[in-house]
Order: C-alpha cells, then sequence, then structure tokens
C-alpha cells in the first residue's frame, strides 16, 4: 500500500504532481489555481523550498504581497545564498512602496548573482548607500 501523508490520502507522488501542475498554472497565468494547489504540497512537506518558491512567486503574480513576502523570507532564512528570492523579495518591497528594504534586496541579489536584470536593479551607480 502506497504511503501517504496526513488524512488526506496523497501520496508523495501526488504532491510532485500538484507541484509540476503548480508550475503549469502559473505559467499559464493561473497564480491562485497555483496557491491552491501548493497549499496541500507545502502542508505536507513544509520543509521544500522548491514549494515555498513557487508559491512566493504565486503569490507575487497575485498581487498576494504579504504573503509572497513571507514565503520569500522563509527561503531566504533557509538558502540566504538564493540570489533571486533576494531579487524576488525586493520587487515585492518595491510593489509595497518600500525602497529602502528592496534596495539592500536588490543589492544582495546582484551581490550573490552578476545577472544583468539584477545589477540594473541593484543601481550601485546611485550616489546613495
Amino acid at each position: 500500500m502506497p504511503q501517504t501523508s496526513g488524512s488526506t490520502g496523497r501520496t508523495p507522488e501526488t504532491h510532485v504532481i500538484d507541484f509540476r501542475a503548480a508550475e503549469r498554472l502559473l505559467a499559464a497565468r493561473d497564480p491562485r489555481g497555483a496557491v491552491k494547489l501548493l497549499d496541500s504540497v507545502i502542508a505536507a512537506h513544509p520543509e521544500n523550498t522548491a514549494a515555498r518558491l513557487l508559491r512566493a512567486r504565486a503569490f507575487f503574480a497575485a498581487a498576494q504581497l504579504r504573503p509572497a513576502e513571507l514565503e520569500f523570507t522563509i527561503v531566504l532564512e533557509r538558502e540566504p545564498d538564493n540570489a533571486f528570492a533576494h531579487y524576488a523579495l525586493a520587487r515585492t518591497y518595491e510593489r509595497q512602496r518600500r525602497p529602502d528594504q528592496a534596495k539592500r534586496h536588490f543589492r544582495l541579489a546582484a551581490a550573490l548573482d552578476p545577472n544583468p536584470r539584477y545589477l540594473e536593479a541593484a543601481r550601485f551607480d546611485d550616489s546613495q548607500p
């Protein structure tokens, strides 16, 4: 008999299928549908950073900025060298009109990865610290 997680009767394989389906939903611009699928994945596997990062992206795409901020922060607590998570958290702060926090994370992203998009957002050429 396959191993299930929790009382939902869902298997680890089902969670993988849900994760992949959530990726497709996000790509198809259905972030709310992606969040719904990822909720059960994260409930069963709260340590899964990839699922949390995908859910953070879905929250951001759905303009649910506080939940996105929380998820990106959790990802960064686990992976402080994740340049994309710093960049995405900075974008989240930027949309919340929190420029000082955004600038800090844009710069961390650029310091971790010289991706041109990160470097441009970091605005290292600005005279302000």
